[in-house]
């Protein structure tokens, strides 16, 4: 694959040092180690491996990668593996897509409370699903989700919401049977909205009694029980979004959709158009309208851009994508099998064989591959990551 005319570390080499220096003191450590690793992927800083072509004899140098899931360059690989491993998962049933998205305050006191508000926002809408699925009004069944974290709008701003993607049905509570949903139906999407709007609420106000909450800026008065309780009441009487878009046409499109949504943070290099004296232009999809018009370019100053990618840096360790129900680490196998027993249907139709994928390498495209001519490279000989030299930390006791 060419690389592209633009990219996110041309950015961030270009004027990145500067900008640090000018907002000392105002990133955090995470946002530094993800400039830092964008910047330096798949330079010399990191190594690499010195190649020859099988046929031709061309030379080749190519640098390692930074691996760092914000690069917008390294996610490939890790979402193809991730779908491999997700493929004995698929049943033979229509897939919806659920999307839970908080309201714009609340996202404004999670950018600072990432791990805690981040992670309550996929519990409530995880139980959220499960509650309503469970209730013989609705389905009556045990269902499963697989739940992504974004954290961003379409011009990279702060909008935290999850996308869920829900098997058309669930287990009976008492496993006998599959229970399937109404034809392109789900379920309620204002029932599932209410719920999830009382249930956030119950657990932010629980966070904030304990004092677990950190506010800073315009919102340092939250702390106060008092003015956090007069801040809520409008969030009681709007409605949130919640929203279900018709199921999918199979197993495949739900896999085709997962690539573009499961490994992805903020914007990828296609999107970039120029970075110049008036700042970086990127291609945004304007969702108020509606044909070719909602596609548009939008020009912001070189900093604000670097300041928009860096809101959606994630805490460490923090997982993105979880599962809950029948999809559950703890149970799937289990609870896939009993579904797939329900619904009559082999396990091996989705399930990758390990004698297959062994017996297709030999089709497999290599990791390196001429430029001149398309025969696989050769890789004769690695080099080593640069090693810089870092003075000894400062005393902080007295000589």
């Amino acid at each position: 694959m060419e690389r592209p005319a633009l990219e996110v570390a041309d950015i961030f080499r270009a004027h990145g040092p500067t900008w640090r220096q000018h907002e000392r003191g105002h990133l955090s450590l995470g946002q530094l180690k993800v400039m830092s690793a964008i910047e330096h992927c798949r330079s010399a800083a990191l190594g690499g491996h010195s190649l020859r072509c099988s046929s031709c004899a061309e030379p080749q140098i190519a640098y390692n990668s930074c691996r760092n899931r914000h690069c917008p360059k390294c996610q490939s690989s890790a979402a193809q593996r991730w779908l491999e491993a997700r493929q004995a998962d698929l049943l033979p049933v229509p897939y919806y897509h659920v999307v839970f998205t908080l309201p714009a305050p609340i996202g404004a006191i999670a950018y600072t409370n990432k791990d805690l508000l981040y992670g309550l926002l996929f519990d409530i809408a995880a139980e959220t699903l499960r509650t309503i699925a469970a209730d013989p009004k609705h389905l009556g069944a045990r269902i499963g989700t697989t739940l992504v974290l974004h954290t961003w709008g379409s011009a990279l701003t702060h909008h935290p919401h999850v996308h869920g993607i829900v098997p058309g049905g669930g287990l009976a509570l008492d496993t006998e049977r599959w229970v399937s949903c109404k034809p392109g139906f789900f379920l309620s999407v204002r029932v599932l909205s209410r719920l999830f709007r009382r249930r956030f609420l119950e657990e932010l106000e629980n966070l904030h009694r304990h004092g677990q909450l950190k506010f800073f800026g315009d919102h340092v008065d939250l702390a106060d029980a008092e003015a956090f309780a007069d801040w809520l009441m409008p969030l009681r009487q709007c409605e949130w979004v919640v929203y279900a878009k018709r199921p999918f046409a199979g197993p495949e499109a739900v896999l085709a959709y997962l690539s573009r949504y499961t490994h992805r943070v903020a914007i990828s290099n296609s999107r970039l158009v120029a970075s110049d004296d008036r700042g970086v232009t990127f291609r945004w999809k304007d969702y108020r309208e509606h044909g070719r018009t909602r596609y548009k370019t939008m020009t912001v100053a070189t900093a604000e851009f670097m300041r928009r990618f860096l809101l959606h840096v994630l805490p460490s360790g923090f997982h993105r994508i979880r599962h809950y129900g029948l999809l559950a680490s703890a149970n799937r196998k289990h609870d896939v099998a009993t579904a797939r027993a329900l619904l009559h249907q082999p396990a091996s139709v989705f399930a990758v064989d390990p004698a297959a994928v062994h017996a297709a390498i030999g089709s497999v495209r290599p990791t390196f591959v001429c430029r001149h001519c398309g025969a696989p490279m050769l890789v004769i000989e690695t080099f080593a990551r640069a090693q810089h030299i870092r003075g000894p930390p400062a005393s902080t006791s007295p000589p």
